[in-house]
């Protein structure tokens, strides 16, 4: 509100065009939809990291059960046969 020569003007609101609103509108909600996917997408990222997070575990495990067995040794997953490390060869694993 305005004082002019001792009177109350009010502020007069104008208006865009109806094509531009609908364009701003339409352009807003594209961006939250995008926004929305992205939020989607993250948490599939996150479980799927988890599950990563889980094989990785598995593998490890696996891993010690066969050195057990076998001792220390490389697989060729192709064909299962294996190979026994030597020593030098694990220690420069380590």
């Amino acid at each position: 509100m305005k004082v002019v020569n001792n009177q109350f003007k009010l502020n007069q609101m104008t208006k865009i065009k109806d094509e531009q609103l609908e364009k701003l509108v339409n352009q807003q909600s594209s961006l939250n939809s995008l926004l929305s996917r992205i939020g989607v997408v993250e948490s599939q990222k996150h479980a799927l990291l988890h599950e990563v997070a889980g094989v990785n575990k598995e593998i490890e495990e696996f891993k010690v059960e066969l050195e057990k067995e076998y001792g220390s040794v490389n697989i060729n997953l192709e064909t299962g046969e294996y190979s026994k490390i030597e020593n030098d060869e694990a220690d420069k694993k380590d």
